[in-house]
C-alpha cells in the first residue's frame, strides 16, 4: 500500500534516527494490520519514521525507529537480544547515493512495497523521494520485516532488517 502522508517532513537526517524496543504505540499517520500465520502485526508510519507492533503466542514486541525527542539510543548497526521465548535480531545500514542513483533506488523500493500485500509506504509532501517504506513476511518460523527511510536532501537511504523468532534450544553436550 502506498500513501501520501499528511504531515510535514520531520526527519532531518539519517543521523537523527534512534532505535527503541518496548515503546507504547505512538500516533501513526498510516497503518497496515497483518496476520502472518499466527502472528498479528501492525506496521505503523510515524511523522518521524516507523513503529512495528507484533503479537504472537510467545508474547509481544514493539520496535520503534524514529527521530525520538530526548532519546539517547542512536540507531545501532546491529542488535541481538533474547526476549523471553524469542530471539530478536536487528541490523541497520546507511547508504549514500548520487542524486541519480537515489532517485532510481527510491522508485524501485516504492514500486516493490506498493505492490506487495504486506507492504506499507508513505511519501512525505514536498519530494517524491522522501519516504518511509516497510515490508513484512513470515519465513521459517520467524517474523521478519525490512524498512527504508529516505533522506533525498543528503542522498542517504537507511535500510533496516529485523527478525523475531522462537529461541532455538541448544542441544545437550554429548
Amino acid at each position: 500500500m502506498l500513501t501520501t502522508l499528511k504531515t510535514v517532513y520531520t526527519d532531518t537526517c539519517a543521523a537523527d534516527l534512534a532505535w527503541a524496543l518496548g515503546r507504547e504505540p505512538l500516533p501513526a499517520l498510516a497503518t497496515l494490520e497483518l496476520e502472518l500465520t499466527g502472528a498479528k502485526m501492525q506496521l505503523r508510519l510515524l511523522g518521524a519514521s516507523h513503529q512495528v507492533l507484533l503479537e504472537e503466542e510467545q508474547g509481544t514486541c514493539s520496535e520503534t525507529v524514529a527521530c525520538i525527542p530526548g532519546s539517547s539510543t542512536p540507531l545501532p548497526l546491529g542488535v541481538s537480544k533474547r526476549m523471553g521465548d524469542w530471539e530478536y535480531e536487528f541490523a541497520a545500514r546507511v547508504e549514500t547515493l548520487s542524486r541519480g542513483q537515489f532517485a532510481g533506488r527510491a522508485q524501485e523500493l516504492l514500486a516493490l512495497v506498493a505492490e506487495h500485500p504486506h507492504g506499507l509506504a508513505g511519501v512525505f509532501p514536498g519530494s517524491p523521494h522522501a519516504f518511509t517504506a516497510m515490508l513484512a513476511q513470515r519465513h521459517e518460523g520467524s517474523v521478519q520485516w525490512r524498512t527504508w527511510h529516505a533522506y533525498p536532501q543528503d542522498g542517504q537511504l537507511v535500510a533496516t532488517r529485523t527478525r523475531v523468532g522462537a529461541r532455538v534450544p541448544v542441544p545437550a553436550a554429548l
